[in-house]
């Protein structure tokens, strides 16, 4: 394969980009804040069934707190025990700053078109006021100011329909309380990196979830068989997207610190990642599974690289 180059675009990075929102003109690129979340290392597939190119046991409100000391910033993180409870609290927040917020239900945010309705999908948020029954918002997703009726806005914040996270949660308090570099932050955040791709840790997983390479190989096995459209469509409209870009905003960062063999590796995920978006769509399934059974020993390589590294 090609020797990495990187990406600078779109995707759902919408954490990544409402973090940087929060940070304001101290904020490090989007890359590095992805990095620092640990969710490059490793891909799962939860229950057997659902791929995601993130680490086994990994959400990403498990990798904030990792994120945000590796940055050297904190915030503090609420949730509401009720809707009118949340809506007081954000109401009051606002009168210092922004607010961060999420996750919530994509599908409720009716400014983005075709979203009708719960569709299991998580997003974050950055809230600029409440005023006159509306919630004014940036939402990473590409519309800045957007304008949503509260009651809408509340139904997603309930985040009834998501597998992770806790109805109402917010993020407010941010403050800066060490000034790093970007390869600070990026060695900093490499050890959480190494737990992470290890799967060494209790994890809370419906039976038959596996990880890193067990989970390329059954999703090889999966597509193979006949790739469902429920499945088909979660990897072409995201789960392809973000992982190829977290593969390689790991090899960007892995390079720019000196640790070349990973970022090779990371680079090679990377390209193995991002080819099953044609493949897929075009309903080429052999060679989705032929990419991805090349992907599988990458994950062992890649953790073998970086305990060298130190």
């Amino acid at each position: 394969m090609r020797h990495h180059f990187p990406y600078t675009g779109s995707g759902p990075y919408c954490y990544a980009n409402s973090f940087a929102m929060m940070f304001g003109e101290h904020a490090p690129s989007t890359a590095v804040i992805e990095f620092a979340t640990g969710s490059p290392f490793g891909m799962q597939l939860v229950g057997g069934n659902q791929p995601f190119f993130d680490p086994y046991g990994w959400d990403p409100e498990k990798g904030f707190d990792d994120a945000l000391r590796a940055l050297g910033w904190m915030s503090k993180a609420t949730k509401g025990r009720s809707s009118e409870e949340a809506l007081r609290n954000l109401d009051l927040a606002l009168r210092d700053s922004p607010v961060w917020v999420g996750p919530v239900e994509m599908g409720h945010l009716r400014h983005q078109p075709g979203m009708t309705g719960p569709i299991g999908a998580d997003h974050y948020v950055v809230v600029l006021e409440v005023a006159e029954g509306r919630v004014l918002m940036h939402d990473p997703q590409g519309y800045p100011y957007a304008s949503l009726p509260v009651a809408d806005f509340m139904e997603a914040w309930k985040a009834e329909t998501l597998e992770y996270g806790e109805p109402f949660t917010m993020r407010t308090g941010f403050k800066r309380l060490r000034e790093f570099s970007e390869e600070e932050t990026i060695r900093a955040s490499i050890p959480a990196g190494i737990r992470w791709l290890s799967m060494d840790g209790d994890y809370e997983l419906p039976p038959g979830s596996l990880g890193n390479g067990e989970a390329a190989e059954a999703l090889a096995r999966l597509i193979e068989a006949g790739c469902e459209e429920e499945l088909r469509g979660h990897l072409i409209h995201f789960a392809i997207r973000v992982g190829a870009r977290r593969a390689a905003d790991a090899a960007t960062c892995l390079r720019r610190v000196g640790h070349d063999a990973a970022a090779e590796i990371a680079g090679e995920q990377a390209q193995l990642i991002g080819t099953l978006q044609h493949s897929l769509t075009m309903r080429e399934d052999v060679a989705g599974a032929a990419a991805l059974r090349r992907l599988a020993p990458t994950y062992e390589g890649l953790l073998s690289a970086l305990r060298k590294a130190g």
